[in-house]
């Protein structure tokens, strides 16, 4: 049997639960690829699936203890080993990256595998590293500011969350498309913010943005800490209130009266659900002409993962934190 070396959890808790161990080694089926990873990035998936809360994510793993995915890490990037018999699109050799939070997960380890519409090329410019910030976050941001409607040239955008990997995406993406952008987050997330591109920071701690008396066209809420009618409040006559994550309660409140209270006005207020892998090339183009980069904290090997997930936990990163395999950490 063919081992290698991956980060197990077979309980629910805290990073402490995490244990570095010798498993078997995957084996590709007809219409996935084997993939030598070079790195992996921690999400709030990541964060929700290891800890059990909120406890419908016990759905996809397991209701007393994960036993469908006892491997995390769905954000990876690296090297096709081998593929199967089914597979067309992709060779031995290929360097890719994708979200396999539809499949089977298991990024944090040597070698995962992955169905063939899960991964896209690696531009030659990125680094494995910036590949795995990019797929579930890059995405989230992308589909938050651009599902639902056209951004146009000066329209006002706040986005609270805006330090983290999804809000760091969206200040660039948003930067790009001409919009004037507030971002909102923590007091040490300020300048980092303002050197993405961000016109306005408001340090949530000294400020409510939803009391300031300013109006937004479009609201792209990564936390959903706050009721809907306070930000409903402040969106401009035609503006739209965009959540892609948050707080269980906060997002059904949206569900349940959002197009209730959508029918009263123009403004309207939606949940995004995340579309895994759908446009990445988008994604790759945004970054191959300079437009978007990822923003990552820091990167620990795969050996601290647990540490890297307290780390995450704490709230404080800037960006994305990635996981580096020891092994294959060259771009």
């Amino acid at each position: 049997m063919k081992v290698m070396k991956a980060v197990v959890y077979t309980e629910y808790g805290s990073p402490d639960v995490l244990e570095l161990k010798e498993v078997e080694k995957p084996a590709p089926k007809d219409n996935e690829v084997l993939i030598k990873v070079h790195a992996a990035s921690i999400n709030s998936m990541d964060w929700d699936m290891l800890t059990g809360k909120p406890v419908e994510y016990r759905l996809f793993s397991g209701l007393l203890k994960p036993t469908k995915t006892n491997i995390l890490g769905c954000d990876l990037a690296g090297r096709i080993e081998a593929v199967g018999r089914n597979i067309k699109q992709f060779h031995p050799g290929d360097d890719v990256f994708g979200d396999l939070c539809e499949g089977s997960w298991g990024g944090f380890a040597e070698y995962a595998c992955a169905r063939e519409n899960e991964l896209t090329l690696k531009p030659a410019g990125m680094t494995y590293e910036e590949a795995a910030a990019t797929p579930q976050a890059g995405l989230l941001a992308l589909q938050g500011l651009c599902d639902k409607r056209e951004i146009k040239p000066g329209e006002r955008i706040l986005i609270n969350g805006a330090g983290g990997g999804v809000g760091t995406f969206a200040i660039q993406m948003a930067k790009s498309f001409g919009a004037d952008v507030t971002g909102v987050d923590s007091t040490g997330k300020l300048d980092m913010m303002s050197s993405l591109g961000a016109d306005h920071v408001i340090d949530y701690s000294q400020e409510d943005f939803t009391k300031n008396g300013k109006c937004y066209d479009l609201i792209l809420d990564v936390k959903t800490d706050r009721s809907i009618f306070d930000h409903r409040r402040v969106l401009s006559s035609n503006g739209i209130y965009v959540t892609v994550g948050g707080r269980s309660a906060r997002i059904l409140q949206l569900v349940f009266l959002g197009s209730l209270i959508c029918m009263t006005g123009s403004k309207k207020l939606t949940l995004i659900m995340h579309k895994p892998n759908k446009d990445l090339n988008i994604l790759n183009e945004l970054f191959e002409s300079g437009k978007v980069k990822p923003v990552i904290d820091r990167c620990f090997p795969l050996s601290e993962t647990a540490e890297a997930f307290q780390y995450f936990g704490e709230g404080h990163f800037k960006g994305k934190v990635v996981i580096t395999v020891e092994q294959n950490n060259k771009t």
